[in-house]
């Protein structure tokens, strides 16, 4: 089933869009987070796809955390990511009732903790985060380059039994510029993994180009705020 999952991205408990994953282009979006999950929910969403910034950045994320768990009072699925690097911090999210765990640069870092969150958790609550330039995986919020080719990533996460992956092409992440359908296609197809796409949605067309391209879901962030595309037209996909 093909799922949209609207993005709200966490900064100091206020929700926000980066351009390109830089915290010095940062949008400010909303002060209430809780209202603006709730405003997603009532336009038909099934799930929350929400980002820790601060943890990404490996800073302090208290706010975002208050804000994750007013989130899940609501009563919709989360699939939750940034900065979670041990399975204590899996843990944690899983037990507020995060439904799905997104996990980043530990995939590349320390990836037995991946293999061993999938055993212990279950496939169903783990997946992993690719975010590529160029083709390498970047980590620590994007400001690395590991020099690891973004398939070689997700056949390695595949033999551990991962099944979802999030595929971000970081050039075009908060730019609008239409989601890179070609490299996330291949990716998919040559992984055999279920992979939801990220990164530069910007019109229902593109929603509908990763529809076509058999990738299990689609992450649509600035779209959904800026208004280029409302969330009851690309459910609609």
């Amino acid at each position: 089933m093909f799922t949209i999952y609207p993005a709200i991205d966490l900064r100091g408990g206020k929700v926000v869009r980066l351009k390109e994953g830089d915290p010095a282009r940062m949008t400010l979006y909303s002060d209430d987070p809780a209202e603006m999950a709730k405003r997603w929910i009532d336009a038909g969403a099934t799930w929350l796809h929400v980002v820790n910034l601060d943890g990404a950045f490996g800073e302090s994320d208290n706010a975002n955390h208050v804000a994750l768990e007013s989130f899940l009072k609501l009563g919709t699925r989360v699939q939750f990511g940034g900065g979670m690097r041990s399975l204590e911090s899996i843990e944690s999210a899983l037990s507020l009732g995060v439904s799905r765990v997104i996990l980043g640069t530990i995939a590349i870092e320390q990836p037995e903790i991946v293999r061993d969150a999938l055993t212990r958790f279950g496939v169903e609550h783990i997946a992993v985060g690719i975010d590529a330039r160029d083709g390498l995986v970047r980590t620590r919020g994007w400001k690395d380059n590991s020099g690891v080719p973004a398939l070689d990533l997700a056949l390695q996460m595949r033999t551990f039994g991962l099944d979802t992956v999030i595929f971000t092409d970081v050039s075009r992440d908060g730019l609008g510029s239409g989601l890179n359908i070609p490299a996330t296609r291949e990716l998919s197809e040559k992984s055999g993994l279920d992979v939801i796409a990220s990164g530069g949605v910007h019109t229902t067309a593109d929603v509908k180009a990763a529809k076509d391209a058999g990738l299990s879901g689609v992450i649509i962030g600035r779209a959904i705020y800026d208004g280029t595309v409302t969330l009851n037209e690309a459910l609609q996909v």
